[in-house]
Parts: C-alpha cells; structure tokens; sequence
C-alpha cells in the first residue's frame, strides 16, 4: 500500500511539473510575442514622426548630387556619411579603402536618325558606363536592328561588318516582378558591344531598360571582357521613344542611317573608400549583422532611388536603436558601399576583408531597390531556415509585408558562404524602372513616408534577427 501511494504521488508530481513547465513556456512564449510586438510599434511610431532619412537624402540628392565611382561627388559622399554617423555617437567608425573605375562622361551626347541626306530627326541618347567615345566627329551608318544574340549571330558577319547594331528587346511588362523583366533584358547592355564587336560592327545603340516609353535614355555598364583596345566599339543606351521612332523608320526605309557622337573616357583605377561603422552586440558580439546600401550612383541623375534611399534607411537603422536606447545582443554594423554600379568592387573587397579577418556574419540585409513602398523581405537562405525565420512574419502582419525566398542584394552576395543569412528590402517594383540609371531619378520622385516605411522594415527585421537563435 506504502509503495502504490508513493508511486502515484510521485506521478501527480511529475505531472505537475510538466503542466508547470508547459505553463511557463506558453507564459514567456507570449510575453516574447507581446515585446516584439510593442518594439516593432516603437520603431515604425519613431520612424514615421520623428524620422530623418527623407532630410538626409534631401542633402545627399540636391547639394551632392550624382555620385559615380572615382568622382569628386563621390568622395564628398563619403565624407557626409561620416560626418552624419559620427554624430550618432556609434561604437566604431571607419572608412575602407578599395580601388574603383574611373569612367566620365564628357560633353553631352547627341545622336540623330538620319532620313535622307540633310533631313535628320535628333534622337536621345546616353553613354552606357565604361563606354569608349566615338571618333571626335561621331559615326554614321546603316543600321542592323535585333532583339537577341542569337538573331544577331544568324544574320551574320558579312551582313553586320560596318554597320550600328541596334539592340530592340523590351523589357516584358507582362512580368509583374519587374526585376524579372529587368534580368531578361540586361545582357544586351552589358553584352551587347562584345558581341556585335566580334561581327564587325562600328557601335551599338540599346534600347533602354524600363518598362516606360519615355525620353529619357536610361544608362548603366557596357563590358568589353576579351576585347583588346582596337576591338571597342562606342556603346549608347536610346530612351524608349527613341528605340520605337528608330524601329519604325527601320521597317519603312531599312537603308536608313543612324548618328550618335559621345565623348566618354576611361581612366586607370581610383581609390575610393566604403564607409563603416557599428554598434557592439552586449551578448554575442563576434556575431555580425550587415545593414547595407551603395554610396555610388550613376551621374545622369542624383541617385535618389538608386541608391540614395538604400543609404539613407541604412543610416536611419543605426538612428532608431540608438534613439530608442536598444542594446544589440548582436554586433550591428552599416555598409554603405562603394562602387556598385560599375565595379562591385566594394561589395568584394568588403567580404575579401572579412574573409580575411576571419570575421563571423550571421545576417546580411541590403536596400537597393527603390525608395517605395516596402511589400516584402526575400531570402537567400536554405529552405529549412526560412521556414523558421518565417515565425518573424506575423509581426508584420499590420504592416502588409511578406517573406519569400528569393535572392537579397549584389553587394552583399560575396558573403555568402552557406552559412549567412542574406535578405533584400523588397519595395513594389512597379515604378522602380521608370527612374532606373536615368537623368529622372531625382529627389522629387520620392515620397517621404514611403521612404519612412522602408527605414522602419529593415530596423524592425534587424531586431528580430538579432534576438533570433540566442
């Protein structure tokens, strides 16, 4: 009897124990839940009525301006950022050096459609980056209009020797991802002069890249890999109305010629310097979180989508714990890098260096997208990872913002070592490529709260990160 009464006793006790245990979990489960909710509210509330991203890119858009690689908007880019994080009164503060292209653009480029002798209907274009200049009295020629490599290939050599190569894909509007239709569309710019080089072509004219028909060429970098000097050919981007005029005379009149006189310059290699800085993890410092955006643009317009609001939510990030008095258990560490539209060259040496140092990155976010409405984080991690990063959604429940796995940012890709975890903002895409590389991304173009929004995402994730897996 003594023994069957100690055997349910000491069952009663364990049962207790385990609805206890239970109990608790559930207790601290929810108060976790309730914290992270109050947090997050805290930082989309301070980002909203108290942020400055949209006065920080005000400065750098309008009294900077366009930032390219090796320019002296550039360096004063830099110094800006510094001076702006260094009165944050962050942990650590440094620049990293890294040599980058120099390409400038010249005097302004013009090109024309030539009808018949003396009746000429002037057309817009733009360099593409690392573009060689046309003679100094341009070049005039018959035209060759394709839409792929492979069609460019079967026309043939004979066909193509002394002639302009006229790239004429469009970029897929029935493609709601319009980064999608952006990938599908690209390899003719940077391409392009290689292999219209290796038929004998003079140039290349490429339509421009954006899911608009507007007069604005819209520019970025032309390669020339295996192509010796002699080899180049001038390579120009031609707004979208432009590319649809030149089609249409093409099909009317194929004997047409084309125009174009650009006087771009390549230059040996600069140093430039990405900036850095950080706030120090309290529990696991050695882990670091990289908050991350392109300091460089292209120099038509100023940069304000691309990457302008990157920088400036980057910084805005570091603001908000600081001004919310938050303690990273996590090192926290913003990038904003050098040289990303014409090199990586910042993004490479960044993970060269951390490689290097031997240092551990736990996650990797960048901001290079646009300055819109934030819709959604991609992922670039493993799928069981993301599965349980996945729990972090239902805090941005109230907020409209999604999870999905997808890739997360150029300058951040190097890091990627089968162990971090990389994300990319993802605001909607859909007037992202009206502005992309061209003379119309501007600060105007820029809503102050969608900015806001944007900022307040990526510091709401960056807190979930960084008590994730403690």
């Amino acid at each position: 009897m003594m023994l069957a009464y100690l055997l349910q006793k000491n069952k009663s006790m364990r049962i207790r124990i385990i609805v206890l245990t239970l109990l608790s979990y559930f207790t601290l489960n929810s108060q976790t839940n309730q914290n992270n909710i109050d947090f997050i509210d805290k930082i989309y509330d301070f980002a909203l009525s108290n942020g400055k991203s949209y006065e920080w890119l005000d400065y750098l858009s309008n009294q900077i301006g366009g930032r390219l690689s090796g320019s002296i908007n550039y360096e004063r880019s830099v110094k800006w950022s510094k001076d702006e994080l260094e009165l944050l009164e962050i942990d650590s503060l440094w620049l990293q050096p890294v040599m980058v292209p120099k390409w400038i653009r010249g005097a302004p480029e013009y090109a024309h459609i030539e009808t018949s002798p003396g009746n000429n209907i002037s057309v817009p274009i733009a360099a593409l980056g690392g573009s060689i200049a046309t003679p100094s009295i341009g070049i005039s020629a018959n035209v060759i209009e394709v839409k792929s490599f492979k069609e460019l290939a079967e026309i043939g050599k004979d066909s193509v020797s002394g002639k302009i190569v006229f790239f004429n894909r469009p970029m897929d509007v029935t493609l709601i991802n319009t980064f999608e239709a952006y990938s599908g569309t690209v390899n003719q710019r940077t391409q392009g002069a290689i292999q219209a080089s290796n038929l004998g072509a003079i140039g290349v004219i490429v339509r421009s890249l954006t899911t608009t028909l507007d007069d604005y060429p819209h520019t970025g970098s032309t390669y020339y890999n295996g192509l010796s000097l002699n080899e180049r050919i001038p390579a120009a981007a031609i707004s979208t109305n432009g590319a649809e005029l030149l089609s249409s005379m093409l099909s009317l009149n194929p004997q047409i010629k084309f125009f174009f006189r650009q006087n771009s310059k390549n230059f040996p290699d600069v140093l430039n310097h990405s900036v850095i800085g950080e706030i120090k993890g309290s529990k696991k410092p050695d882990e670091i979180i990289v908050v991350g955006a392109h300091l460089d643009s292209w120099d038509v317009g100023d940069g304000s989508h691309d990457d302008g609001a990157g920088i400036v939510q980057s910084m805005e990030v570091i603001r908000i714990f600081k001004s919310l008095n938050y303690t990273p258990n996590r090192t926290i560490r913003i990038v904003l890098f050098a040289n990303e539209e014409n090199g990586l060259r910042g993004g490479i040496k960044y993970a060269e260096v951390a490689k290097f140092n031997n240092e551990n990155h736990f996650f990797a976010i960048e901001s290079d997208a646009g300055g819109f409405t934030p819709r959604g984080f991609s992922f670039d991690t493993s799928k069981k990872e993301f599965e349980s990063l996945k729990q972090f959604e239902k805090y941005f429940k109230d907020y409209d913002i999604s999870f999905f796995r997808g890739g997360s940012g150029a300058d951040i890709g190097p890091l990627k070592d089968g162990k971090i975890i990389l994300a990319g903002l993802r605001p909607d895409p859909q007037r992202y490529f009206d502005y992309h590389h061209a003379a119309s991304d501007t600060f105007d173009k820029i809503n102050k709260r969608e900015l806001e929004l944007g900022a307040a995402a990526i510091a709401s994730l960056v807190y979930l990160i960084d008590n994730y897996k403690l």
